[in-house]
């Protein structure tokens, strides 16, 4: 079994979480948290595999949690489970080694999904010993890829499709191509090549904006699962 360590200041929430999470087969959860020093405590007193934490919480952020987590020795997972949209507190989580990041509101099919990827990637460590690249490759994507298709076509990153699929998350309403492009740290060529694909595969939802002259601007908006 795979223990969790739910993490949110509003206790129904966390309730709710803890309950989607003790759904997805292989996975318990052990304890409940509802402010930065209360997650430091239980980690202190009952190790666990997987912390679900919230960003906003009374006294610190997820990322100051997760920050002292690292400094004290502590190599726990951590999903950020969280209404924080900013791109810059994507890239902290991701820098701070957040496995994935889940944007609140979301159901239990968007938390399944994270986990079962999280489980996938547990046991593809633990079946390797040394790893030639194309086994890196497989580590690597395992999370990623889980958040946007099951495979990718050949030539695609799953790491550049989860960044991509970031900024969308973290957009307060449609953006063009060369928003994301911005966004994301990609050439304008590469996110058209990235939206796309999201696009045939009903990820991304297509709009126009027409201006007073000219050609109407392609607008692109993530479509939540269902």
């Amino acid at each position: 079994m795979i223990d969790v360590l739910v993490v949110d200041d509003d206790t129904r929430v966390a309730e709710i979480n803890a309950a989607y999470a003790a759904k997805v087969e292989g996975f318990r959860v052990v304890a409940l948290a509802h402010s930065a020093a209360e997650a430091l405590a239980r980690i202190a007193e009952m190790p666990v595999d997987l912390i679900l934490l919230d960003h906003y919480l009374p006294d610190e952020n997820g990322l100051s949690v997760v920050r002292e987590l690292r400094a004290l020795g502590h190599q726990t997972d951590v999903i950020m489970v969280t209404a924080a949209r900013d791109v810059a507190t994507v890239q902290a989580a991701m820098r701070h080694g957040a496995l994935q990041y889940l944007v609140k509101p979301f159901n239990f099919a968007g938390l399944r999904a994270k986990l079962e990827a999280y489980a996938t990637l547990r046991r593809t460590l633990d079946s390797v010993g040394e790893a030639e690249q194309a086994e890196v490759d497989r580590i690597f994507g395992t999370l990623s890829a889980g958040a946007i298709a099951p495979e990718l076509p050949k030539g695609h990153s799953p790491t550049t499709a989860e960044v991509v699929r970031q900024v969308l998350l973290a957009a307060d309403g449609p953006l063009s191509a060369q928003e994301i492009a911005e966004r994301a740290g990609v050439s304008r060529q590469t996110a058209q090549r990235y939206l796309k694909l999201l696009e045939r595969t009903s990820r991304v939802r297509l709009t126009l904006r027409y201006g007073e002259t000219g050609r109407p601007e392609h607008r692109y908006v993530w479509v939540p699962s269902t």
